[in-house]
């Protein structure tokens, strides 16, 4: 079986994510605001707060969700690796999985090689505004099965 070509995208456009976070933090803030507004348990000073609490945290959530980097994935044929367009910092070596597809928006969940936690999980919006002409590859490189042959990148 003939392995796929490398692939590189470029990923600077994020306003169809941006408007899904800014969709999604609304409805939650409206939800809490109509609760509160209805409920006759929104009369108590603990209600209010944990209300204000629970709508802080979702702006503040919003607002983590809405700042995205610009990225470059670059598939080589063995992997995936994420690097910042700046090029101040290396590439990352890691796994690429499709979390939400769309047809023309993917959510994708990278992993780091060797790292774990929180520093070693990054989620990318990909919209194909922008990467028309690339799309189609990229999809393919993301579905790709990895190939089972040794990575002439280890040592």
């Amino acid at each position: 079986m003939r392995g796929l070509p490398p692939c590189e995208v470029t990923v600077v456009r994020f306003a169809a994510w941006r408007t899904a976070v800014a969709v999604v933090a609304a409805a939650a803030l409206l939800s809490l605001a109509a609760w509160l507004l209805t409920s006759p348990l929104g009369e108590s000073a603990w209600v209010r707060g944990a209300v204000a609490a629970a709508a802080l945290a979702t702006l503040a959530l919003a607002a983590s969700l809405w700042r995205v980097p610009p990225v470059r994935l670059v598939w080589d044929g063995f992997g995936w690796s994420v690097a910042p367009v700046s090029g101040a910092e290396p590439a990352t070596s890691g796994t690429l999985d499709v979390a939400v597809d769309l047809g023309a928006f993917l959510l994708l969940r990278f992993v780091a090689v060797g790292r774990r936690g929180p520093g070693g999980l990054r989620w990318i919006p990909v919209g194909r505004a922008g990467l028309e002409r690339e799309w189609h590859a990229f999809r393919c490189a993301v579905y790709s099965p990895r190939p089972v042959a040794a990575d002439p990148r280890q040592p």
